[in-house]
């Protein structure tokens, strides 16, 4: 693909296609039917095989977006570093449930994921240092630590309903100095 800007037209489609996509892959993984995903964007599948050559290059363009939405400021988050730090953390672990459908389909040592950790690690760690300044969270922990644990516990299955937000909120409770 070209990077040259995009006509407007041909964004809308992109947009769409990226954002029908999210919602197919979320629903049904990433054997999704990708005639379906065109389908819901409102494109024929040629224009979506124009915009998106293999399926590869549009769980990339999801992952990307995804990536882009994690990052981008919220203007709900709290004042209180503390309290910004755990907003975070919980758009993190719904970033992380919305991967299952990737980490089958995605190789992990790709740049693309390479430079998204690196994204991601730069919001988490001043996000971190930020709230342990103020005395709220513990300093014996890391924004890696933090990020891997949080990771596993978004890909895990749970069997009863709440019980992945309870074991978040251990998890959230276990960071702050009491």
């Amino acid at each position: 693909m070209s990077d040259r800007p995009l006509r407007a037209d041909a964004r809308r489609n992109h947009e769409r296609i990226v954002e029908a996509a999210t919602r197919v892959f979320a629903e049904a993984g990433a054997a999704a039917s990708i005639e379906e995903v065109a389908r819901r964007a409102g494109v024929g599948s040629a224009t979506l095989y124009r915009r998106f050559p293999t399926r590869g290059a549009l769980f990339e363009a999801v992952y990307s977006e995804q990536v882009d939405q994690l990052l981008a400021p919220h203007p709900e988050d709290p004042d209180t570093p503390a309290e910004a730090l755990e907003a975070w953390l919980a758009r993190f672990v719904d970033f992380i449930i919305g991967k299952r459908a990737f980490a089958e389909e995605m190789a992990h040592d790709t740049e693309l994921v390479y430079e998204a950790r690196r994204r991601i690690y730069g919001k988490a760690d001043p996000l971190l240092a930020a709230a342990q300044e103020t005395g709220a969270i513990r300093t014996d922990v890391s924004a890696d630590d933090i990020l891997r644990m949080l990771s596993g516990i978004g890909l895990a299955d749970y069997p009863q309903d709440g019980q992945l937000e309870r074991v978040v909120s251990i998890c959230l409770e276990g960071l702050r100095v009491h």
